[in-house]
């Protein structure tokens, strides 16, 4: 057991300091200024039955205080729940940017039904409107009036081809503040921003509930095209632009929430386990790997704890402790930014449990021809 607590606290000192510090929750919008000529912008919102967050989003993106010329083109994506005929009565009602609503009917074979509203919605912004910029953003994330005018700013002064904020999760409920900090604290372990948003690196990711994306790059990467059948679009979208010589950014964001809620922890689970298997390439050694790392990580340490205080063993105890420590020490700036106490750092190793039984589970959807399901759609891997 002793060499088992060593390999988990030689891990995280690994992860401490080799990781691109991506425990780190300082990674903001980059300096920027308002341009000389503020760019003409298109914002294309897919919708999926997206009613019951509609009335918490639009609004947002309507009421954006952006200089420039700006305009929404919301694309209904097949929704049984009226949200077109809302998005058009949201819009009647509020007033604020032109809102265009469409539906580009079932999506054909080989694309997801999410990037074929956002293939439909491109479209329709270039014979309408010629953007500069492509505001891709999810029908549950809100929007602060200077949101849109900030990214543009960041994006211009920086020369960036595409910057993308991940939207605050809401974490209001039980389950929320157990799950949804951890689902940021890991994807910035798997993606360091910092790695992201170095131009030579490899690292590329991008939040997909907000990214501003330059129409120029997005032409040259074949965006979305090139991407048709990806279940995780963002990351695919970020690799696809970094691979095409555009620059990238990724950060936490300030001005940026998801109103969508998850009060019960099978929403929480379908949310990660839809798709995890699909970030391993449906490969069976990356899962056994991922789960090999995942024990070796998070829950070596307290079992190690455990361990060497009922049998007495100082150093096994010693080595679980300071891996624990560790681990909940990087964990504490992420909490922070959602808001929750610092006790609830030690529970890590608890949700990180539920992510390996996700992930599990993700798999055992796959093979059983129900992987990738959402909203009444069940993806192939490609």
């Amino acid at each position: 057991m002793e060499w088992i607590g060593a390999g988990s606290l030689l891990a995280w000192v690994w992860l401490l300091l080799g990781q691109g510090f991506f425990w780190r929750t300082d990674v903001r919008l980059p300096d920027r200024r308002d341009p000389e000529r503020w760019p003409t912008v298109a914002v294309v919102v897919p919708a999926r039955d997206e009613a019951a967050v509609l009335p918490d989003s639009l609004p947002s993106l309507l009421g954006q205080k952006y200089p420039g010329r700006a305009e929404v083109f919301l694309v209904d994506d097949g929704s049984t729940d009226g949200t077109g005929a809302l998005a058009r009565q949201l819009a009647a009602a509020r007033g604020g940017l032109p809102l265009t609503v469409s539906a580009p009917g079932e999506p054909e074979p080989g694309w997801t039904g999410k990037l074929w509203a956002v293939r439909h919605g491109i479209a329709l912004a270039r014979e309408r409107v010629a953007p500069e910029y492509l505001l891709l953003t999810d029908a549950d994330i809100a929007h602060d009036p200077d949101s849109l005018r900030e990214l543009v700013a960041a994006a211009r002064s920086a020369g960036l081809d595409l910057v993308s904020q991940m939207a605050r999760l809401r974490a209001v409920t039980f389950w929320e503040r157990l799950i949804v900090p951890a689902f940021v604290y890991f994807f910035g372990q798997l993606y360091p921003f910092r790695w992201v948003n170095r131009p030579g690196a490899r690292t590329a990711a991008a939040a997909g509930g907000c990214v501003l994306l330059r129409r120029e790059a997005a032409e040259r990467a074949g965006i979305p095209d090139a991407i048709r059948h990806a279940v995780i679009d963002d990351v695919t979208l970020a690799r696809a632009v970094k691979r095409s010589g555009g620059t990238i950014w990724l950060g936490l964001a300030d001005r940026v929430d998801s109103v969508r809620p998850y009060p019960r922890p099978a929403e929480l689970w379908r949310m990660v386990s839809r798709s995890a298997y699909a970030q391993l390439r449906h490969q069976p050694l990356l899962l056994l790997g991922t789960v090999l790392g995942l024990a070796l990580v998070y829950l070596v340490p307290p079992v190690a704890l455990a361990a060497g205080l009922a049998d007495g063993d100082t150093a096994v105890a010693a080595l679980g402790g300071a891996a624990w420590a560790v681990m909940c020490g990087t964990y504490l700036p992420m909490l922070r930014y959602y808001g929750q106490p610092p006790w609830a750092a030690p529970l890590l190793p608890f949700t990180a449990l539920l992510y390996l039984l996700m992930t599990v589970d993700s798999a055992v959807q796959h093979y059983g021809g129900r992987g990738a399901a959402w909203k009444g759609r069940t993806y192939p891997a490609p």
